[in-house]
């Protein structure tokens, strides 16, 4: 594809199916994992044709516009840029997140830890009307924004150390509505981003921390787009879980509960670490079947 001069938004002769074909091959050519997949997800967004669109706009002819910012994404994912931060946006269970470099790309196991966390909101619910759930390293807001979409009545506070990270929460938190008036946003590394009166107050802890060890190797697309600061953490991937399981129970209210993240080999250490301060521990499976992550409690009824 040829950019083209012209920068005005009229018709040109080459269809979207010939550009999708088009951008196939060239992404196969580059050696792109998911070369079909993706040059449907680029000729989407380029032209427009998302839902019933994509049937009867594929063989309507690209425009001007459309032509040069379909080449221009094309050229990205050739580099090897990931496709998430190509579109500038990405599913995550009801949300329709804004996402780029200064974040993690939300994935589907991360789902099954907003469900988790979800679920403890739920249980928390019962005996107060309003519960007080935090997401500690928020990113993107993708789990934080997904409790306080699905839960009529949480009050959520989204927490990252990485001000970066906070704008792209706050433009995402932008786009949630009516839902965004129980929402607030704070600066800090884990609980210090909290004011200390909230200290024994909190229904529910989430988070999706750093957990990959320094030595261990990540994909390549991974290692070279996304934010070390938010896979890497010192002490063979502990350090981060270490510090929410230790500084949890004060934070958390009678009955309150921790969800965490994490690698599968590290599940069993963790279950081990927060049996120390927690009463019920539970580690939970993502889609695959795989260990993603644990539940623990601190003692006493809700109240």
């Amino acid at each position: 594809m040829t950019e083209p001069t012209d920068a005005d938004d009229t018709e040109g002769t080459i269809s979207w199916r010939a550009l999708l074909a088009e951008t196939e091959a060239r992404l196969r050519s580059a050696g792109v994992g998911s070369p079909a997949g993706d040059a449907r997800r680029l000729v989407e967004e380029a032209g427009g044709l998302e839902g019933h669109e994509w049937i009867v706009g594929l063989d309507r002819p690209a425009t001007v516009r459309g032509v040069a910012r379909l080449d221009a994404m094309v050229s990205r994912r050739q580099s090897g840029e990931p496709l998430q931060y190509v579109l500038g946006r990405w599913a995550f269970r009801h949300l329709d997140l804004m996402v780029d470099r200064r974040v993690l790309i939300p994935r589907p196991e991360t789902e099954i830890v907003a469900e988790r966390a979800l679920a403890e909101v739920r249980r928390m619910a019962a005996v107060d009307p309003a519960p007080l759930a935090v997401d500690l390293g928020t990113g993107s807001g993708a789990i934080g924004l997904s409790l306080a979409l699905e839960h009529p009545s949480v009050e959520v506070w989204l927490c990252d150390v990485s001000t970066d990270a906070l704008d792209v929460a706050r433009a995402n938190l932008a786009g949630l509505g009516r839902h965004g008036s129980r929402v607030r946003v704070a600066h800090g590394s884990w609980f210090s981003a909290l004011p200390i009166d909230l200290a024994g107050r909190l229904s529910v802890v989430v988070s999706n921390p750093p957990y990959v060890a320094p030595h261990e190797s990540l994909p390549a697309e991974v290692a070279a787009w996304e934010p070390e600061r938010a896979l890497v953490a010192e002490r063979d991937g502990f350090a981060s879980l270490e510090i929410l399981i230790g500084d949890a129970p004060r934070w958390l209210r009678p009955g309150g509960a921790l969800v965490l993240e994490s690698a599968p080999h590290q599940v069993e250490r963790l279950c081990e670490l927060a049996s120390v301060d927690f009463v019920e521990v539970e580690a939970f499976d993502d889609l695959t079947g795989r260990r993603r992550g644990v539940v623990a409690r601190v003692a006493g009824p809700p109240a």
